[in-house]
């Protein structure tokens, strides 16, 4: 049963791993989303691994910790970490977007650890509101996290549901904002600028903490800090960067969308996993 460590070096070696089975599924997939899977790698990795109650032998079990992926289609990402927290076997991995398989383009509630479909963007910050409203109902502590995309927040029922859990003081919800910088069209601040983002989230009734999304330490500290506010939901403010631990995909919003090519994915393997 996890969280299982918080040693930083470790939680630092998993999210290498993960990066790599990233770029792996996708290459082999020939579709999918590189760019926001690989910025969220620490979030996901610290959570499961350090933060998060949760059984991979027990998916249903009652007092689990929930979370939700609100920005759907950075799938890659979960399955690797479901993967290596053990809720199925890595080979799976490679069926991804393929026929049948069970681990589709955006996260399928057939997949074990999945705790709802997700597609269209916008509506996961509501789910994981009925999901932690749903454990005042039951007299339950679980917590329940949602992790957002910067450009998904700009659709206005996001700010619907972040009003309505300030309301009703929903101090076990928190969610993460992948923030980083660019959606599927381009630069987010060109599309529709979200600054001040701290500032709305805090006018929203949120207890806000902005990080560098790719610092362990940070996030580990944020969850923490997170747990300890209970009369109001959390954001974390995760300063992060698309296509991250790959150089050419570093900023790149063609990556969004697009996997590498095999010399391509034969680079960037090299570039995470270095000599190993």
């Amino acid at each position: 049963m996890f969280p299982l460590t918080k040693n930083v070096k470790q939680l630092e070696s998993i999210a290498k791993e993960v990066r790599a089975l990233i770029i792996k599924m996708l290459a082999k997939a020939g579709s999918g989303h590189p760019g926001g899977s690989l910025s969220a790698v620490e979030i996901l990795t610290t959570l499961y691994f350090s933060v998060m109650r949760h059984d991979p032998q027990n998916p249903h079990w009652e007092d689990r910790d929930r979370f939700h992926l609100s920005k759907g289609h950075a799938c890659p990402v979960l399955y690797a970490v479901l993967a290596k927290t053990g809720y199925f076997d890595e080979s799976e991995l490679w069926t991804l977007r393929k026929f049948g398989s069970m681990l589709q383009g955006h996260a399928d509630r057939r997949t074990p650890g999945i705790e709802i479909s997700t597609g269209s963007l916008g509506q996961g910050l509501s789910i994981a509101l009925g999901m932690a409203l749903g454990a005042r109902v039951a007299r339950k502590n679980y917590r329940v996290y949602c992790l957002l995309g910067d450009g998904e927040i700009q659709e206005g029922n996001v700010w619907e549901a972040a009003m309505a859990a300030a309301h009703y003081n929903v101090g076990n919800l928190c969610a993460i904002l992948d923030y980083n910088k660019f959606q599927i069209d381009g630069s987010v601040d060109e599309i529709m600028s979200l600054e001040p983002i701290e500032d709305k989230w805090e006018a929203f009734g949120w207890h806000t903490i902005v990080i560098d999304g790719h610092d362990i330490s940070d996030l580990i500290s944020a969850f923490e800090q997170a747990k300890e506010i209970k009369k109001k939901p959390t954001i974390i403010i995760a300063q992060t960067i698309k296509g991250k631990g790959v150089s050419f995909m570093e900023h790149v919003v063609d990556f969004h969308g697009r996997v590498p090519s095999p010399e391509e994915e034969k680079k960037a393997l090299e570039e995470i996993l270095g000599n190993e």
